[in-house]
């Protein structure tokens, strides 16, 4: 399939460029746009980075170019992918946008509401299109699980926890590689998964109307929400779990009974769903639901939540 942004189609595949050189670029982002490229849909174009060896290593890896400068690659591609610190992430979409290039962003975009409406109304301003990757928003089967649950009514009540073990009590991290991430270390889970939780909470039971949030132990934070539809919702979040404590799970209970969330996989496949979601979007012009102004929302919430733990 290619793209070319236009009604009628049939030009040249969309050319798309990474951001970022760390673990979740390694492992995700880079291997997922080399196999969407692979299959035809999209032409992986280069990398930048903050550390240019990384960059160097990382290009070479996949036979692309390395950029010195993030704007030469913002005026070679069409779409800018983004494996970078939240805010690092924030300023660099503001100008990715502001150049006219659709927006493949992270999460949370960013860790302070201005820097998140920063992203939104710069892509808004510029009309390019956006797709935050939430993962269990695009991997399967619990992308289709949200859909089907965001189509019934009489939610009553829902809970939800991600508890990681990156910094884990008992020194045996499940995935050491993410425990060097200042931005972690600094905003713990509530930042890194809670987002995750919310972008499934949100469509299900609709918008979050009222937030409480308490402290746990470590960086474990317990959320309280109100949704519009009427049900309340727990979220249990952390990224310090002991190895045996670990684990994600979802279920919803209304009128049509008790939901869970099935378990899902391939995050590389489900990182090059996200990419056609914004392909498609930036081909009809119609906004993803997941794009920047849903990032937006997420982050007003996590900082309210913030300033709660804070007060």
């Amino acid at each position: 399939m290619s793209y070319d942004f236009s009604p009628a189609g049939g030009g040249p595949r969309s050319r798309v460029g990474l951001l970022g050189t760390g673990p979740w670029a390694h492992r995700t982002h880079a291997p997922a746009l080399a196999a969407h490229a692979a299959r035809g849909g999209s032409e992986f174009a280069g990398v930048w980075g903050r550390r240019p060896e990384a960059a160097a290593e990382l290009a070479d890896r996949y036979g692309v170019k390395v950029y010195e400068d993030p704007d030469a690659l913002f005026a070679d591609c069409d779409v800018v992918a983004f494996a970078l610190p939240p805010d690092v992430q924030a300023p660099l979409a503001v100008r990715a946008a502001a150049a006219g290039r659709h927006l493949l962003l992270d999460k949370p975009v960013a860790t302070t509401v201005a820097d998140a409406r920063a992203v939104a109304d710069a892509a808004g301003r510029a009309g390019v299109a956006s797709v935050v990757f939430l993962t269990l928003r695009f991997a399967e089967p619990a992308a289709g699980w949200v859909a089907e649950q965001a189509a019934r009514t009489g939610w009553f009540t829902a809970s939800a926890h991600w508890l990681g073990g990156v910094f884990a009590p008992d020194g045996a991290g499940t995935a050491g590689a993410y425990a060097d991430s200042p931005w972690r270390r600094e905003k713990g889970g509530l930042w890194d998964v809670g987002p995750h939780a919310l972008s499934v909470l949100i469509p299900v039971l609709g918008d979050v109307t009222a937030v409480t949030a308490a402290r746990g132990p470590a960086d474990t934070v317990q959320l309280l929400l109100r949704h519009e539809s009427g049900a309340a919702a727990t979220a249990v979040l952390g990224l310090s779990a002991p190895r045996a404590a670990t684990g994600v799970g979802l279920e919803v209970r209304g009128t049509e009974g008790v939901f869970r969330m099935p378990d899902w996989g391939d995050v590389p496949g489900a990182y090059g769903r996200a990419l056609d979601a914004l392909l498609d979007s930036a081909r009809t012009g119609v906004p993803d639901p997941r794009g920047a102004a849903f990032g937006l929302r997420l982050t007003e919430l996590l900082a309210a939540a913030e300033a709660q733990l804070a007060g």
